[in-house]
């Protein structure tokens, strides 16, 4: 059988940890890398409902795009729900694993995957490394939309019914800033890049505010939004390039924000 190793190996090809954030936690965070494994689970987070099911579901590893345990823990216990949470894993014998925001930066990682769905030409990173890749993604518009035409454009591809916005529906938008979940440090980058538009999956307040006093439109469809279809696509290439597992994307996952 193949081993959470194997695993983890190819995942650090595609998702490559040195494209990782220097604050991130990447990488396998649980687990024996030598155990056998049959049955793996992606997701967004490991929630009490995604850990839940994994366990039901008898999954041997989750790869999961937020990590868990994210910060140094003195304490590993069932006081908090971090610990909870691992502790539950942690005797199911379920192993994990994240990409986080090696994930976001990959060749074919979450930021591109937006880029491409948006139908942006001559794409390259925000933040460019030396090996050519690195944080966020922009590019240009064929033909020049509103951006209204940009936020209905978002919402058909991550299939969402609503969405944030910062800016004039009638602005005119060529060049567009990607950087999906909270990347809001990154509008510098789009700024000098020249954007008119960015698709963020959230932002704060006072991001906003910059954004609008520098005349750079947000798109926001949600921090969830923005990032889930990342990890229903990453469980098919998973499946296909390990056809003897059985790999699924979590199925009792949910936004947790809901428009009241």
């Amino acid at each position: 059988m193949l081993t959470v190793a194997e695993i983890t190996a190819f995942l650090e090809q595609f998702a490559p940890p040195r494209l990782a954030a220097e604050w991130d936690n990447v990488g396998l965070l649980v687990g024996d890398p030598a155990r056998a494994i049959g049955r793996l689970m992606t997701c967004l987070t490991i929630t009490p409902a995604s850990a839940a099911e994994a366990i039901d579901q008898r999954a041997d590893l989750i790869v999961a795009h937020h990590p868990l345990p994210f910060r140094a823990m003195k304490r590993l216990t069932t006081e908090t729900l971090a610990g909870r949470l691992l502790l539950n894993l942690i005797a199911a014998r379920i192993a994990v694993f994240s990409p986080h925001t090696a994930f976001d930066s990959a060749a074919a990682g979450i930021n591109q995957r937006l880029a491409e769905a948006l139908g942006l030409n001559a794409i390259r990173p925000l933040v460019p490394d030396p090996d050519g890749l690195g944080a966020g993604r922009w590019g240009r518009l064929p033909e020049p939309i509103t951006l209204g035409q940009l936020a209905d454009r978002v919402k058909r591809s991550l299939a969402v019914d609503r969405l944030q916005r910062v800016g004039d529906a009638d602005q005119s938008i060529r060049a567009v800033a990607i950087a999906c979940g909270a990347a809001g440090e990154l509008l510098p980058a789009a700024q000098q890049a020249g954007c008119q538009a960015m698709l963020l999956g959230e932002a704060r307040f006072h991001t906003c505010v910059e954004a609008e006093a520098a005349g750079i439109a947000l798109v926001l469809p949600g921090h969830f939004a923005s990032e889930r279809f990342a990890v229903e696509s990453l469980a098919n290439v998973l499946a296909q390039q390990f056809p003897e597992l059985e790999v699924w994307a979590s199925r009792d996952e949910r936004d947790p924000i809901h428009w009241a």
